[in-house]
């Protein structure tokens, strides 16, 4: 059986996203500008060229290591028309929400929506990943729904050099219990510094 894995581009202060939505697309662009040229991450999203580096590498291992996602519903709304008829997944995505409705079905990509909680989405998509990862894909609110019940075998932070000062930060609501840590792999790259964890998750 795969992993539980979440990757998150985050702050060097610790935030993933803007509160202010005035602010939500400078931010974001800030966070994730590093991913939009690379070609792992182009290639996905039905675009061609980039660049092949060292994050494009890491980004292309995630991707095939990955069978199926867990996606927040506030990021399935906001990404289900830009993804369009062949999202960027290719694999099963189970989307935890309060919301139900049937199946949605594209190109490589069926999104099931989940109304029984985190647990129960992480158990579906562990059965139809197999042998491969189950991603958190996010947003904030289920990675950090994820931390706090102990439910990730890793957490991959892309961490941009820039200090945001406010926003929605990711270190927020994750429960007063120690997490312990194990750093796995620190790589350098052009604009972004990755830093791979492991979860100590033996006394869960």
């Amino acid at each position: 059986m795969g992993k539980v894995i979440s990757a998150m581009s985050i702050s060097v202060d610790g935030y993933v996203g803007a509160a202010d939505p005035e602010q939500w697309w400078p931010v974001h662009e800030r966070l994730h500008g590093w991913v939009f040229g690379l070609a792992a991450w182009r290639s996905r999203q039905n675009m061609e060229g980039g660049a092949h580096t060292v994050s494009s590498d890491l980004v292309a291992e995630e991707f095939a290591g990955t069978g199926a996602y867990v996606l927040g519903r506030n990021m399935f709304d906001y990404g289900q028309e830009p993804w369009g008829e062949k999202p960027p997944f290719q694999a099963p995505v189970f989307v935890p929400t309060h919301r139900p409705r049937e199946p949605l079905t594209r190109i490589g990509t069926t999104f099931t929506f989940v109304t029984e909680g985190i647990e129960a989405a992480l158990k579906l998509a562990r059965e139809a990943a197999g042998d491969k990862n189950v991603f958190v894909s996010g947003g904030a609110s289920i990675v950090q729904q994820c931390i706090r019940a102990g439910l990730l075998d890793e957490l991959h932070l892309h961490q941009t050099p820039v200090l945001l000062g406010a926003g929605i930060r990711l270190w927020d609501d994750i429960g007063t219990d120690w997490k312990d840590l194990q750093p796995t792999r620190v790589t350098a790259a052009d604009g972004v510094t990755h830093l791979y964890y492991g979860f100590d998750n033996t006394q869960k």
